[in-house]
């Protein structure tokens, strides 16, 4: 039986930080969720995340549901990654192999689910409400993805990760402050300040 190997268009878009490429191979990644790979050992698990990250010069690999970005060195330049990057998306999605070894490490990264009672798990269902319906789609448009880390109900403080394009992205911190900020003081009072989460 002959196999049909379908052509494939890659795009790719710049996001806010210089050091990560977003792509996009038109199909679904995840489908729901992110997963963040920061290190070859992380990566392990996909087969596609542990081939980009033996590209010299990769350092982070990022999930989204349709996309995926690929962190740099500071010091490489994107003319001479782009194209290996883009060959093992395509190898990858044309191979037909699954995203992960295992179903079991697919487990998509959300919201950190720690126990809170009362009125203050009301206030965090509020924020991760905000975060799910507000925040991260317009983050996941950068190639990033924002998740809730935890809330200090005695500071009003919100502590949250900043993934993919998001982390170490130079205009994270005015992101954080002046966006995911100001949206989560406004809407829910308790709110006194968000602060990214390490």
């Amino acid at each position: 039986m002959k196999r049909h190997i379908f052509p494939m268009f890659i795009q790719t878009e710049l996001t806010p930080n210089p050091e990560v490429l977003k792509f996009l191979p038109g199909r679904d990644v995840l489908g729901e969720g992110t997963r963040d790979f920061r290190s070859p050992e992380e990566a392990a698990v996909s087969r596609l995340a542990a081939d980009l990250f033996e590209i010299v010069g990769v350092t982070r690999v990022f999930y989204g549901p349709d996309f995926i970005t690929v962190g740099k060195h500071a010091d490489e330049d994107w003319a001479h990654l782009k194209a290996p990057i883009l060959a093992s998306i395509m190898d990858h999605f044309t191979s037909g192999q699954p995203l992960f070894a295992d179903a079991g490490d697919s487990d998509a990264g959300g919201h950190d689910e720690g126990v809170y009672e009362g009125d203050t798990a009301q206030i965090v269902a509020e924020i991760k409400d905000l975060l799910d319906t507000r925040i991260r789609p317009a983050v996941a448009q950068d190639g990033g993805d924002i998740l809730f880390n935890r809330f200090d109900v005695d500071t009003g403080v919100v502590w949250l990760n900043m993934r993919g394009a998001c982390s170490g992205c130079p205009s994270s911190s005015a992101t954080l402050k002046a966006g995911v900020e100001n949206m989560l003081k406004h809407y829910v009072p308790e709110v006194t300040a968000v602060e990214q989460a390490l």
